[in-house]
């Protein structure tokens, strides 16, 4: 998270929306899976947080049936729904979509990491000594921001990588370097691309979104 964003006051008129996290999973490793919900649950503002919903894409994994459904009862917030036969991401997520009760609809995906900050936001059992909610302290707000200035918008995060076998976190890139936007080229495709240099030139500092 740069200081900026931290450091950055979010107006509440128009309030910030409401929230609904859309958690997909398919045969998700057990620490990982409680590791992105424990992120949410201790980062995210409890006033924002409407609820966590995960999404089910036909796991076979045994654990993350009836083990999951005992575990997640302590949360008032976390609900499961399932999908029978498993039919991908993104009707997974719409499903999920389909008993939100937001006003908005985040969606994460089930192996999500934050840096750990010394403020909780819910007052929660504490995690297993092996699962770790670690999290940046406001995620959430520039996200919901963004959204309240134009309602039409479809916003998402600078996401920093972590290492795949050692969950190391690398730190986001410096103000103004290796900054990349997501584009869909005429066959549907998905990939990353540099910031233009028009681009940079308008952002006028690191809040700023990226269009």
């Amino acid at each position: 998270m740069i200081s900026g964003c931290i450091e950055q006051k979010f107006k509440r008129c128009p309030p910030l929306p409401t929230t609904s996290v859309i958690i997909v999973f398919h045969n998700e490793a057990w620490s990982t899976l409680l590791r992105t919900v424990y992120s949410v649950l201790y980062s995210s503002p409890a006033i924002l947080l409407k609820e966590i919903i995960l999404v089910d894409d036909a796991s076979v994994d045994e654990y993350l049936h009836d083990k999951l459904e005992e575990y997640i009862k302590q949360f008032s917030i976390v609900k499961i729904v399932r999908q029978r036969e498993r039919k991908g991401l993104i009707t997974a997520r719409l499903l999920g979509a389909t008993v939100a009760t937001a006003e908005t609809l985040t969606f994460l995906d089930a192996h999500c990491k934050y840096v750990r900050v010394d403020i909780v936001c819910y007052i929660l059992p504490p995690p297993p000594s092996n699962v770790k909610g670690e999290c940046f302290y406001g995620w959430l707000e520039p996200l919901l921001a963004r959204i309240a200035e134009n309602y039409t918008a479809v916003v998402s995060p600078d996401i920093a990588s972590i290492d795949l076998n050692t969950f190391e976190f690398n730190k986001p890139s410096p103000y103004g370097s290796n900054h990349n936007r997501g584009n869909f080229d005429w066959s549907l495709s998905f990939g990353w691309e540099s910031l233009p240099d028009h681009e940079k030139q308008r952002r006028k500092d690191e809040t700023y979104p990226i269009k």
